[in-house]
């Protein structure tokens, strides 16, 4: 079935000589050199559903807080703060967890664009799906903890009452360090905590050496275009119908870091990103994807350059932040 779509697909369409298709649900890793970064990779991924499903259940301690603060006695403070420790810790698991992901993508990153991306991506399809699980995830993520408010409030009630409850000298009762906190502190306050951090890996890890890093960005920002475009194609020409959210997500992903690691962005008129196919694409698919739309809206930075056409800002446009439907994460 695949081979006939992909022999239609390249007769159908004149780009096609530049598109390679990617078995995101299949691809294993072929060579040696490969199986070992696939190796460390997965077993980092592998705790992503763990993640999210008790990220899905959190439920923030707003109501004990807003009696703590309305009616403020050593009672109510103890209450709120028996019920945020556990909370706490599952919000330093998500931070951990960011920073077992900051470790392994360097390595997955380089080993997918130190040759030419587009032959590399074709060769390495088992490191490819895991670029585009490690996207998958990092959107899921986000999505979830931007609609969830109880996130931010527990965390800033915590870090206020902590420092509180050491000047009063009670037992604060967190093993959580104060350092860690300022850390934790900085990673929650972005809206988008898991992708800023996957950006800011990026960016780290191609000024760490500025020779290679030079042909490196360019192998970066072409391999993030090429993915973008694939995810496009594989879903406009219906290859993906089971797994079409993840292949969204991968594309929305690829097109957001892109635009915030290239000078010029993904939306200006010369971007390698099929840009206009890929926001119809993802407009054709109605208020399932809004969360993804939401993100291009705000997590890109070049949007709204002077460069970038009026009919990809309208494109964008229209629609007002949604709510997202809690079935957009499932794929």
């Amino acid at each position: 079935a695949y081979m006939g779509a992909l022999i239609s697909l390249i007769q159908g369409d004149p780009g096609a000589a530049d598109f390679v298709f990617v078995d995101f649900k299949n691809a294993t890793p072929g060579t040696e050199e490969e199986k070992l970064v696939y190796e460390n990779v997965a077993t980092v991924l592998s705790k992503a559903p763990t993640v999210l499903e008790s990220l899905e259940s959190y439920k923030g301690c707003e109501d004990l807080i807003k009696k703590a603060i309305q009616e403020p006695s050593p009672e109510t403070m103890d209450s709120a703060w028996d019920a945020l420790l556990p909370n706490i810790d599952k919000l330093k698991d998500y931070y951990d967890y960011s920073i077992e992901i900051e470790e392994v993508f360097p390595n997955l990153l380089s080993t997918l664009c130190k040759n030419d991306p587009h032959q590399t991506i074709s060769q390495l399809q088992g490191l490819t799906k895991q670029l585009a699980e490690t996207f998958d995830f990092v959107l899921r993520f986000d999505d979830m903890k931007m609609v969830n408010p109880g996130i931010q409030n527990d965390f800033s009630f915590y870090r206020r009452s902590r420092n509180q409850r050491k000047i009063n000298k009670a037992d604060v009762a967190s093993n959580i360090q104060e350092e860690v906190t300022n850390r934790m502190s900085l990673f929650y306050a972005y809206p988008t905590p898991m992708m800023n951090s996957l950006k800011e890996t990026i960016v780290k890890f191609l000024t760490k050496d500025e020779m290679q890093g030079r042909s490196l960005q360019q192998n970066v920002t072409t391999t993030l275009a090429f993915i973008a475009n694939i995810c496009q194609r594989m879903v406009e020409k219906k290859m993906v119908e089971d797994y079409e959210i993840f292949c969204l997500r991968c594309m929305t992903a690829s097109i957001i870091l892109y635009d915030n690691i290239d000078t010029k962005g993904a939306f200006h008129k010369r971007t390698p990103i099929f840009i206009k196919k890929c926001l119809t694409t993802l407009r054709q698919k109605g208020d399932e994807v809004e969360c993804l739309l939401n993100a291009l809206r705000f997590t890109t930075t070049h949007l709204q350059d002077e460069e970038t056409p009026g009919n990809i800002k309208q494109l964008l446009q229209n629609n007002p932040i949604g709510i997202i439907k809690r079935n957009s994460w499932k794929y």
